[in-house]
């Protein structure tokens, strides 16, 4: 049976919502949701509708969604999304922040500071691609907080699969993986009993009988189920 061919991201949704008069169009994806350590980052690649005929497909070459990468792919990748991009960023809620406000609401506040970050080099997010069913980047303020660090963009659209058909929800779980890897990997010389730089603060065997053995660490996410 011959291999089934993968096709690569295209820029058709984005397309879609440049067409309602939208000038900075958003991918947003998340990585980190399940993890037992380290934040729940949020990736945003944003791209410019005025743009977009011009576009040439060749600079995102490879692009996929980061799942399907390996990490060497991945490193390799993520430098290059600047240069086609409008802008691109990645907001974190640490795990203090998930054990108070709930997984939910810590990704829309890692979200929310992805689309801050794009601001404050002058790029406002007018229209704004999901991936999945769920809305968690939803209008309602996150609870604790007393003022978002920046407001819901006025369109956001969920699609599933949207990583793998949208080259700027593909690029920005690029750019949150590559970033948290990083951060975890750099978090392990600080506590090398748990093998973060390997496993990335998910629960592999390994890392549940670090906890068993040596207990929490401040990057662990205490409301879950550690197995303690």
């Amino acid at each position: 049976m011959a291999p089934r061919l993968i096709a690569d991201p295209g820029l058709d949704l984005e397309r879609e919502l440049a067409s309602q008069g939208l000038r900075y169009v958003g991918g947003m994806d998340e990585v980190g949701r399940g993890a037992l350590a380290g934040p729940a980052s949020v990736g945003l690649v944003v791209v410019d509708a005025a743009a977009l005929d011009s576009a040439d497909s060749s600079a995102w070459h490879g692009v996929r969604d980061s799942k399907a990468l390996t990490a060497k792919k991945r490193e390799a990748l993520a430098p290059a999304i600047g240069s086609w991009a409008a802008a691109c960023t990645v907001g974190h809620a640490q795990p203090e922040e998930v054990d108070r406000l709930g997984i939910s609401a810590a990704l829309r506040l890692a979200g929310l500071r992805a689309l801050a970050r794009a601001a404050s080099s002058g790029i406002s997010v007018d229209g704004l691609i999901l991936d999945g069913s769920y809305n968690w980047l939803r209008s309602e303020p996150v609870l604790g907080q007393d003022l978002d660090p920046w407001e819901v963009p006025p369109v956001v659209r969920t699609q599933v699969k949207a990583d793998a058909h949208c080259v700027s929800v593909a690029a920005a779980s690029i750019a949150a993986k590559v970033e948290r890897d990083a951060l975890m990997t750099g978090y392990a010389g600080q506590y090398p009993a748990y093998g973060w730089a390997s496993n990335k603060g998910y629960g592999s065997a390994a890392h549940r009988a670090a906890i068993q053995k040596h207990g929490v660490t401040p990057l662990h996410r205490v409301s879950w189920n550690l197995g303690i």
